[in-house]
């Protein structure tokens, strides 16, 4: 009685590749084929020849190959396929194998794809190389790193020009000809060769002779040898080896040198808009200002006037009044600095003082010790006169009616000029409106200490003479004038009758009436 031949088990690595798309292994791993139904249906299988191998199908070789990749891809989850399947021992023996290697290769991937770069690899791709690989979560220092980059904006950096590419041409003309050697060219060359090798080969020359004379072959094939290079290339090196002899000489050392390059830092700044900056750069060569400016300058400008010409005619009409009161020249400056005075309690001028730090004679600034401590010393207020001041303030109701009338115009024309100004200019830089009384006592404080001072200059100043009838001329016409003339008185009863009355009397027209 014959055994029924069971079902056959067909087992191999490629059947791995459903182990990850499939949740039962057992309905995976096994192919079964009833081996007595194939006898029934296909007859009997012809002998196979012993040791050959029977080719694979391509879809067996596709599976096995997406096997392959499968347990590369997740060793483990490989490795737990196979401890519950059933597989032969040797099978299994393989693809413990294939999976050891697969975890190893995944576990130490970085450290694997350092030892295959190559020696001149660079430093970000080393570190590209042996980077962690995404797992899906982020580490703690590349969090780290990530918020100290999003603090703080990076600064602008130049702009990259790309550099233009310029191709080098294939050939220079050197003036030579093209056209290949001449036959004849050629037999003479291969004449000289032969001389040259048969005189090497004698044996009369000595051994130093004979390298001298390798050494001159050697040097006609030198770069050095040739008259010009065919080719760019040729050019550019043989200009680099001319110019490395030349600073190898020593003929750079002391060339002359010239005027310091100004760098201008503020261009590359990256706190600076680049267009803003170029374009002021540009106004302030060309000696362009903004309209505000200049409607500034000249609202400074005719201030500045008005104030000045003010005080000089107070101090002038002042200084006359005072000094036509009367008295000696000391009397005269007494009573100025008496109304100096009065000016001073009354009306105070509002100067600005500015403490200048000084040094002491160590060569220390005296604010600050030597361990470092800034000490500011007390400021003394003014001494304030307490004293009632004998006068009042000098002021003359009828100079102020006289000019009255230029006065307020003036201070209109500059109110006019202020608001023309304030329509145009920035808030932060506008300007007050003029007052006649304020400019009138400003002038009053600012003039008051300098009285005594002009009425001693008024006393030491020499007088003019005036002429009085006829106005004295000026200028270019003084030096045309004539001499005064001198008239002298003749009698002509006491000194008689001369050469100059007779001269007078021969051209003398018409008759005597």
């Amino acid at each position: 009685m014959s055994k029924t031949p069971g079902p056959k088990v067909v087992e191999g690595p490629y059947y791995l590749f459903w182990l990850g798309r499939r949740p039962h292994p057992p309905l995976l791993a096994r192919q079964t084929v009833a081996s007595s139904t194939r006898q029934n249906h296909d007859g009997p299988k012809p002998a196979r020849r012993q040791g050959v191998e029977e080719e694979k199908g391509a879809m067996a070789r596709r599976l096995e190959q997406m096997s392959h990749d499968s347990l590369e891809s997740s060793p483990r989850s490989a490795q737990k396929v196979v401890e519950e399947a059933g597989f032969s021992e040797d099978l299994r023996r393989q693809l413990e194998e294939r999976i050891a290697g697969a975890k190893f290769k995944s576990e130490h991937a970085s450290a694997i794809a350092l030892s295959r770069l190559p020696s001149g690899a660079g430093a970000r791709t080393r570190d590209i190389a042996g980077a962690r690989p995404w797992t899906g979560t982020e580490a703690i220092e590349d969090t780290a790193l990530r918020m100290l980059t999003d603090a703080h904006k990076p600064l602008r950096g130049p702009s990259k020009i790309p550099t233009p590419i310029i191709r080098l041409p294939s050939k220079v003309d050197t003036g030579r000809s093209q056209s290949g050697a001449v036959a004849g060219d050629r037999l003479a060359t291969a004449r000289d060769r032969s001389t040259m090798y048969a005189a090497l080969k004698e044996a009369g020359l000595s051994e130093i002779e004979r390298e001298q004379f390798a050494r001159e072959m050697k040097e006609r094939f030198s770069p050095g040898a040739r008259t010009m290079p065919a080719t760019m290339r040729g050019l550019e090196n043989l200009a680099n080896q001319r110019i490395e002899d030349a600073i190898a000489r020593g003929q750079f050392k002391n060339l002359p040198r010239g005027q310091q390059l100004e760098r201008d830092y503020q261009a590359s700044s990256p706190f600076l808009d680049t267009t803003e900056y170029l374009l002021n750069k540009v106004i302030k060569k060309q000696d362009i200002v903004p309209p505000w400016i200049e409607k500034q300058q000249e609202l400074v400008s005719t201030s500045t006037k008005f104030r000045s010409r003010l005080r000089n005619d107070w101090k002038r009409h002042a200084a006359r009044m005072i000094s036509s009161q009367g008295g000696t020249l000391e009397d005269q400056v007494r009573r100025a600095e008496e109304y100096a005075a009065a000016e001073a309690v009354d009306n105070p001028p509002t100067w600005k003082r500015v403490r200048v730090t000084t040094i002491n004679p160590d060569g220390h600034v005296s604010q600050i010790s030597l361990s470092g401590q800034l000490t500011a010393p007390d400021i003394q207020p003014p001494p304030s006169s307490t004293a009632i001041p004998a006068r009042a303030p000098f002021r003359d109701p009828d100079w102020e009616r006289t000019e009255f009338a230029y006065h307020n115009l003036t201070i209109k024309a500059l109110n006019k000029l202020t608001r023309s100004y304030n329509l145009i200019a920035p808030k932060l830089a506008r300007k007050p409106y003029f007052n006649l009384a304020r400019e009138l006592k400003s002038a009053y404080a600012n003039v008051a200490p300098f009285l005594p001072e002009e009425i001693r200059e008024r006393a030491s100043r020499p007088r003019s003479s005036a002429s009085v009838g006829a106005t004295r001329p000026s200028g270019i016409l003084e030096k045309f004038e004539m001499a005064k003339a001198r008239v002298y008185d003749e009698d002509i009863e006491k000194k008689g009758y001369g050469l100059r009355q007779f001269w007078r009397d021969l051209w003398r027209k018409g008759p005597e009436t």
